[in-house]
């Protein structure tokens, strides 16, 4: 097996799941990036962290990164003599914006374009079901690696992802408050069962949003009314529910990103004077974002 010379960079987008009644299936790739970097070198492993979660993160074997290369690395036949990693984290942690996704997609990319021929051997197609392997599900890996809007699940034990057009029109601005919900915490909060005329006027909302979103952007208030999780979330995430509400009772297409805490509203791709008066909505103590929606996804760095 042979390694390439020098450092290897790749840059992985946030992404936002669920975007209200696509639980589990809907993801959007958003325009903030993490950047990393690794190197094959002689032995040992020396880790870096900068930016999101650089005082809690684990600069050892644990760390998220590090996994999913080695697991990229195991799939590829690879084993390394030693790593360097380097890490500049800008996705928030455990806000609800795909931060383990960006880890997972970014170590894998970064194994795959550490090995001479690792595109050969580990396609997109293999790396995004390892990626959904090792997060769970695919709602967030999916676009974290391909980008734009993905439809994905899992029938048996196969993952899918299916990309769906975007409307060039279409941004969104992100509301982070200071406080972390993880996504193990959230789960828990959700019920084993819901009422059947939940289920489905959630089913008909995440039909209308691939289509709101792929060129009819006017529908997209109706289109994110959420039926499955939100709800069930709120003792976790109070205060984002609280915005979610006040923003939709303006009839703003406002929901909770992924797990949360974030909230995430659709707005116009350009610095409109609507999208100028969202962001000015932040509560105290949160950032507000005006983001493009990132069709690249993953990707090497030359």
């Amino acid at each position: 097996m042979t390694f390439v010379e020098g450092p290897v960079r790749v840059s992985v987008p946030a992404t936002s799941a669920n975007l209200g009644p696509g639980f589990d299936s809907l993801g959007l790739a958003l325009g903030l990036r993490d950047h990393l970097e690794a190197e094959v070198v002689a032995d040992g492993l020396s880790i870096e962290v900068t930016g999101a979660g650089a005082e809690q993160l684990p600069r050892d074997e644990r760390h998220l990164v590090v996994r999913a290369m080695r697991a990229a690395f195991t799939e590829m036949g690879a084993r390394p003599p030693g790593l360097r990693l380097s890490c500049g984290n800008v996705v928030p942690h455990a806000r609800g914006l795909g931060s383990s996704s960006a880890a997972i997609v970014g170590g894998l990319v970064l194994a795959r374009a550490l090995v001479a021929g690792g595109s050969l051997l580990l396609d997109d197609d293999a790396l995004f079901r390892l990626a959904a392997t090792l997060e769970g599900h695919p709602d967030n890996v999916a676009p974290a690696l391909f980008g734009g809007f993905v439809i994905s699940g899992r029938q048996d034990e196969a993952f899918f992802a299916v990309p769906s057009a975007v409307d060039p029109r279409v941004g969104v601005v992100v509301f982070v408050p200071p406080d972390l919900v993880s996504t193990r915490t959230a789960r828990t909060l959700l019920p084993a069962q819901v009422p059947h005329a939940d289920a489905a006027a959630d089913a008909g909302r995440a039909a209308l949003l691939v289509a709101a979103l792929a060129g009819q952007p006017e529908h997209l208030f109706l289109a994110t009314r959420d039926y499955l999780h939100q709800g069930y979330r709120r003792t976790a995430m109070p205060a984002s529910l609280e915005l979610v509400e006040r923003l939709r009772a303006e009839r703003v297409p406002a929901v909770i990103s992924g797990a949360g805490p974030t909230v995430l509203a659709f707005s116009e791709a350009s610095e409109a004077p609507t999208t100028r008066r969202l962001l000015a909505r932040a509560p105290q103590g949160w950032t507000a974002h005006h983001l493009a929606v990132d069709v690249e996804g993953a990707r090497v760095l030359a």
